[in-house]
């Protein structure tokens, strides 16, 4: 009882650990925002549009106007299904018996965008149903199903972004907080601060051979996913590396906070490990979609980096955009990195001053 970080352990992780897989842990989309390009606006469509919007697993966010803005749309990461009507849909249905309707997904997640088009496409059979009972003729509405960015469903597209930034946080800030400690037990820190060298420049210095690694790691992951995953970097590489340094800068930063809080490797090893791990692997889009979280998840999922960083590789790497659609993630991992060494660097000098 006397030591509460035991308790801690005990008692509190295994509540937050059955709520988080409770809640965090689903393949259900829901609440998917939606974009409807309708040339025809007629009375069938509005009435699919009406649909599609009672449904918990869609919202309708946004009305094109423009074929051409589909690619957009999905570019900035905030739509996850279009759904394009054809042109005189009602006129062709009633006429002809058939319509068509087009559903664009994100192919960057393949499972996710099937588990959307199994949804829009049984929403269709319950609205051909109403019409055929409705007007004693038998209609048939085809839906034609498109995955941008990803056309072959696979599932590396998927996951070597989620890998990239697990591997690179866990490593990066495992490492630097266990060194850093381990000068600690071992008395050699005092004997290097003792120097007439400044201390950030020796807790800088630990980071070096880690942020080299670090880099080794990027570039082997990247010629993994190119050459052996056939994963593609259609956005600028240049970028990417760039946005991945930032990254790496940010992780050494989270290790070397923790290094101010813990005593011992073991301690430092836990909290680097263990505690990183299961925010990264559930909060961060890796495995499940956010949008589909508790609304107090998707918050505490904003403040976890892997997030960020794994959304804008998907943009640069799979989709390919420009870099004026990640500006938000560069920004905020930019913050975070800053954010973190000017506390972690603060608590370390004071630490060590006592």
């Amino acid at each position: 009882m006397r030591d509460s970080r035991t308790i801690l352990i005990l008692l509190v992780m295994p509540v937050v650990q059955i709520i988080l897989f409770g809640y965090a842990v689903t393949t259900e989309v829901k609440n998917t925002q939606t974009a409807i390009f309708d040339p025809s606006k007629d009375a069938v469509t509005q009435r699919i549009k009406e649909k599609f919007q009672a449904s918990p697993y869609f919202t309708i966010a946004e009305e094109l106007t423009d074929f051409e803005q589909i690619n957009d749309v999905f570019k900035y990461g905030q739509i996850g299904l279009v759904i394009v009507f054809s042109e005189n849909f009602a006129t062709n249905m009633f006429h002809t018996g058939e319509a068509s309707i087009q559903l664009i997904t994100d192919g960057t997640e393949p499972n996710q965008a099937t588990t959307l088009s199994n949804y829009a496409s049984g929403i269709l059979n319950t609205c051909q149903q109403e019409l055929m009972e409705q007007y004693q003729a038998p209609f048939q509405i085809i839906p034609g199903i498109k995955m941008l960015f990803n056309p072959q469903s696979k599932s590396a597209y998927n996951f070597v972004p989620g890998v990239m930034g697990m591997v690179l946080i866990l490593i990066c800030a495992m490492m630097t907080s266990i060194a850093i400690v381990r000068e600690k037990e071992t008395g050699t820190m005092e004997v290097l601060l003792s120097s007439p060298i400044q201390p950030i420049y020796i807790i800088l210095a630990k980071a070096v051979p880690y942020f080299t690694l670090s880099i080794l790691n990027l570039a082997t992951i990247l010629l993994l996913a190119v050459f052996v995953l056939d994963v593609p970097v259609a956005g600028n590489l240049l970028w990417l590396i760039l946005l991945s340094l930032v990254f790496i800068f940010l992780a050494l930063s989270l290790g070397l906070l923790i290094s101010t809080l813990v005593t011992s490797q073991l301690a430092a090893m836990l909290a680097s490990g263990m505690a990183l791990m299961m925010p990264i692997m559930l909060l961060s889009g890796m495995i499940f979609p956010i949008v589909s979280m508790p609304e107090i998840l998707q918050w505490i999922s904003a403040i976890v980096p892997a997030r960020w960083y794994i959304e804008a590789v998907k943009k640069l790497m799979i989709q390919g955009v420009e870099v004026q659609y990640v500006a938000k993630e560069f920004l905020i991992l930019v913050a975070m990195a800053l954010g973190l060494i000017l506390v972690s660097l603060k608590n370390f000098k004071t630490r060590l001053n006592n």
